[in-house]
């Protein structure tokens, strides 16, 4: 019997909120250090090694993984003051985040592909609808009885993160009538203008000549074709990614959009649970939200507007990480306040 009650105060005490906090910041400082020494590439050429590349999907799916563990947690506890659903749609987020992490990985690690639109997706879009769905089930279990100048914060943060969302995902031409991006420099305008360009007579063609043009400049188009390095992807895998290619700005745009509205209930709820037991829970599901915003909008950024100079494990990527262990350390101190408060009703009713 001693042996036994040992083992599961050993077990409570290794799962208590305490423990997984610290594991959770531990993991989050271990990822910031290792983002910061090695996300520096070697050289334009080379970039950033494989093993670099392996260990922030580790960091980064291991956060989500363990997000989701202590989600459903929750989610089989019947004493979640925010209901046991709102914890089944985050768990299942970070769930299929994770899956979605898997995937991408295997895609760009393994097949060596950069594809637009790829089956992670599928789940990354899951991730999203699941975190609203949850999070929606939040507000509308707690009436939102904000004040004037709450709303008025709520209203400025949608407006900042709209405003960061349009000038992520504009088109050159929106940008440049809202004054988000230079103008075409002249030298580009002097070159396209055929009005600028001296008229001449045409030279008579010699047949023979011009075959001859046309046969090297066909072997100039074919050459880069043949150029192409070799995959690993197989035939199945190429041919899917020429078939999602055409949806990559509509996903994209879903990301985005979807981003800004998490932003927004993520505030409203911070601001709903404001200065109540369990505002530190939903202070970290906030400051998560936050932490995805920043995230996406970075990747959408460095992979839309830099231009093509953008590498998987930059810098800013970190804050996903950040995201998964803000969603469970929120999740682990909601699981704790719950729990203590039903101990405290038991002992009064008992004394």
């Amino acid at each position: 019997m001693s042996s036994t009650s040992e083992k599961s105060s050993t077990s409570a005490s290794l799962l208590s909120a305490q423990t997984l906090v610290i594991v959770g910041i531990i993991w989050a400082v271990m990822a910031l250090l290792f983002f910061l020494l090695f996300s520096v590439p070697l050289s334009p050429e080379e970039g950033l090694p494989l093993w670099y590349s392996i260990g922030t999907y580790v960091f980064e799916c291991g956060a989500y993984l363990g997000a989701a563990l202590v989600c459903f947690r929750n989610w089989q506890s019947p004493h979640m003051v925010s209901g046991r659903n709102v914890w089944l749609g985050i768990g299942l987020g970070m769930l299929f985040y994770f899956i979605g992490g898997v995937l991408f990985g295997i895609w760009e690690l393994y097949f060596e592909l950069n594809p637009d639109v790829s089956p992670a997706d599928a789940f990354y879009l899951g991730s999203y609808v699941l975190l609203i769905g949850g999070m929606v089930a939040a507000v509308t279990s707690k009436r939102l009885n904000l004040e004037i100048w709450q709303w008025g914060l709520l209203a400025g943060i949608a407006a900042f993160g709209i405003a960061v969302a349009i000038w992520v995902a504009a088109p050159d031409s929106w940008r440049a009538q809202l004054g988000m991006a230079p103008p075409p420099s002249l030298e580009i305008l002097t070159e396209t203008d055929p009005a600028t360009q001296p008229t001449a007579s045409a030279p008579a063609l010699d047949s023979s000549k011009s075959k001859t043009k046309g046969a090297a400049a066909a072997a100039a188009v074919e050459a880069p074709e043949e150029a192409v390095e070799p995959t690993k992807a197989p035939a199945w895998v190429v041919a899917l990614d020429k078939i999602l290619s055409p949806y990559a700005y509509a996903i994209n745009l879903f990301y985005i959009v979807g981003d800004v509205f998490l932003l927004i209930i993520a505030t409203a709820l911070l601001l709903a649970f404001w200065g109540g037991r369990f505002s530190q829970s939903w202070r970290m599901i906030a400051a998560a939200t936050f932490s995805l915003y920043v995230a996406d909008m970075y990747f959408k950024w460095r992979d839309t507007q830099a231009e093509g100079s953008y590498q998987s494990g930059s810098l800013l990527e970190v804050f996903f990480v950040f995201s998964a262990i803000l969603f469970g350390i929120g999740a682990i101190l909601e699981h704790d306040i719950s729990t203590r408060s039903r101990q405290s009703r038991r002992s009064r009713r008992a004394a």
